[in-house]
């Protein structure tokens, strides 16, 4: 089997993996983006305040030309001084055409080269540059003075401290840097708390119930509610769970279908050794008996015997009589029969039924009667079936409802509903037991005192209505023992009940 190497984002929350994934490449977007707009920001302000000494130069222009021309030196020393008076002005000096300094005000240096000097004023025209005055990078302006005429007669230097610059930059740096932390916080937090908002409670509640389930609360269920691809997982989540416990229900029914389908076949295993047995038994039994009974009867018929002895051979005919009866059920139920089906009035059924049982009623002093004068019902409810065998599992019931209900009443009902035929037998015995329900049907399981039953009678009722695709249910009778109906398939026909 091949396993997945684990990534390394499957160790991150969902909320770390939105910081990694989301926040940190929008701060470092606004990072970036600010700091582009600072730049450009500081490249305008340098500009401005290089533009304002600009103005101020060309501002004293024009009254120092005029002083030189005139070789006014008090009002070249005013008009430098209130150049310096100017707070935006750090230094200013004026030098002649031969680059002598004429006038100073503010901080004072060594002058700069005369030929730098002479040079910048016989060009006659005004630039910046940054240099140093007193130790310190300043930004210096120069002007060319001149004369009435034209004549370039002087030079007026101006300077301004770079640091007064940069301490603007820096300002605007400090509040940008401030307005940048402070946005991307709250956009942070705006961004995670949509994300508990929007995702993060509703995967805690569903984690909460997986764990559940983890522990086994196989019951709980998730009730799904925020986004709909939320609800959709929630309701996915529980499907899952239910298809998950049908599965279990169905392993179970199958399992428990097994453990029935095998316990019958052991039974049917071990009732077709029994039947084999059952079958050899009557085989080896039945020449004897018939022997037997046949000399008994030839006994019988002897003139002058004694009572004594005639009882004796009547006695043995009945014994042989009952071992024959116990023979022919065995016989009945170890071999299969051929189904001889034909179309079979069911009212004709149960009068050759009771006519079949009434010796054994009589026997035991049972009222046994039909819940609807046979020669009054209209034999129209005609079944396709094996009348010979269907009729000695109606006598078989009979024979036990009369020999539960010594002394007592047997009632015979039939009756039809939607496309079945039953035929029902009660009596006002003690009834069924419920601890021997569930074996009534088992061959050879009897209630009565040995030599009294075989335990065959319903086993064999049970067959022939499994072959004739019939079943057979009981309970307590309305008479107050117990009831047994059989229930047989019947095409689309009048009803006539009883």
């Amino acid at each position: 089997m091949l396993h997945r190497i684990p990534a390394l984002s499957d160790y991150f929350s969902l909320r770390t993996a939105l910081v990694i994934s989301v926040i940190l490449p929008l701060a470092l977007a606004m990072g970036l983006t600010g700091y582009l707009l600072l730049q450009l920001v500081e490249r305008n302000i340098e500009h401005r305040m290089q533009k304002d000494l600009e103005l101020v130069a060309r501002a004293l222009q024009l009254p120092l030309s005029h002083s030189m021309e005139l070789d006014r030196q008090g009002s070249v020393l005013r008009a430098v001084e209130s150049a310096f008076s100017i707070g935006r002005v750090y230094s200013a000096y004026v030098y002649d055409r031969q680059g002598r300094l004429i006038a100073s005000a503010g901080r004072s240096e060594p002058t700069p080269e005369q030929e730098r000097l002479t040079e910048l004023a016989t060009d006659g025209e005004q630039r910046g540059e940054y240099g140093h005055v007193a130790g310190r990078e300043v930004f210096s302006y120069f002007v060319p003075l001149s004369d009435s005429g034209g004549k370039v007669n002087g030079l007026l230097q101006l300077t301004r401290r770079k640091s007064d610059i940069q301490e603007d930059v820096r300002a605007l740096r400090a509040r940008v840097a401030l307005g940048l932390g402070l946005g991307l916080l709250g956009m942070s937090g705006l961004v995670l708390f949509g994300h508990h908002r929007a995702l993060g409670r509703h995967l805690s509640s569903l984690g909460n119930s997986i764990s559940r389930v983890t522990q086994g609360d196989r019951d709980h269920r998730l009730h799904p509610h925020g986004p709909k691809e939320i609800v959709t997982i929630g309701r996915q989540f529980n499907r899952m769970l239910d298809t998950i416990e049908e599965a279990k229900a169905e392993l179970r029914e199958r399992r428990i279908r097994q453990i029935q389908l095998q316990a019958q076949l052991r039974q049917a295993e071990k009732l077709a050794a029994i039947g084999q047995l059952a079958a050899g038994v009557a085989h080896e039994l039945g020449t004897p008996l018939s022997v037997v009974s046949g000399k008994a009867q030839r006994a019988l018929r002897k003139a002058g015997l004694d009572a004594e002895i005639v009882e004796t051979l009547r006695d043995v005919r009945r014994e042989v009589d009952r071992m024959e009866h116990i023979i022919r059920q065995l016989l009945d139920f170890s071999r299969g029969h051929a189904l001889r089906k034909k179309p079979t009035s069911l009212v004709q059924l149960i009068r050759s039924a009771l006519s079949a049982a009434s010796e054994e009623a009589e026997k035991h002093r049972v009222h046994l009667e039909p819940s609807f004068p046979l020669n009054e019902a209209k034999e129209t409810l005609r079944i396709n079936l094996d009348a010979v065998r269907m009729e000695q599992a109606l006598v078989n019931l009979i024979r036990n409802a009369v020999q539960s209900a010594t002394g007592g009443r047997v009632v015979v009902s039939w009756g039809r509903e939607n496309d079945q035929a039953w035929m029902q037998v009660d009596d006002d015995g003690p009834g069924i037991p419920e601890d021997i329900e569930s074996k009534l049907f088992e061959p050879f399981f009897t209630t009565k005192s040995v030599g009294h039953g075989t335990g065959l009678g319903l086993a064999v009722v049970h067959g022939i209505l499994r072959d004739h695709e019939g079943s057979i249910d009981f309970g307590k009778s309305r008479l107050g023992g117990a009831f047994f109906r059989i229930w047989l398939p019947v095409d689309h026909q009048p009803t006539t009940q009883g």
